[in-house]
């Protein structure tokens, strides 16, 4: 019985190892087609919104769906408002803002 458990738990992490080399492969070490896709749309809607420009500054980062927006701004209502563009971006999972305000 023993033995059947051990040889259980060794096909459970192998399969578990092959789920993730299968990941790697498909994304690689860097970003995934999708969370780049992801974040051109986001960097693109941003830039819709003049107020949004210099002299602030957003960086966007996807992985896994997951949209990071950091950086500066003037004002809260920019960080919000980037925040919501970035949600109406297709393929979007969730926002994540660490944007600062420096007023």
């Amino acid at each position: 019985m023993a033995k059947t458990l051990r040889i259980a738990a060794f096909f459970v992490s192998l399969s578990g190892c092959l789920l993730g080399c299968a990941y790697q492969e498909k994304c690689g070490l860097g970003e995934c087609p999708a969370d780049a896709k992801i974040t051109t749309s986001v960097q693109s809607r941003l830039n819709q919104y003049p107020e949004l420009g210099l002299p602030d500054q957003i960086d966007v980062e996807t992985h896994d769906r997951v949209v990071y927006l950091s950086g500066f701004v003037s004002e809260g209502l920019q960080s919000r408002t980037a925040e919501q563009v970035a949600q109406g971006a297709p393929g979007v999972r969730r926002v994540v803002n660490t944007i600062a305000v420096t007023k």
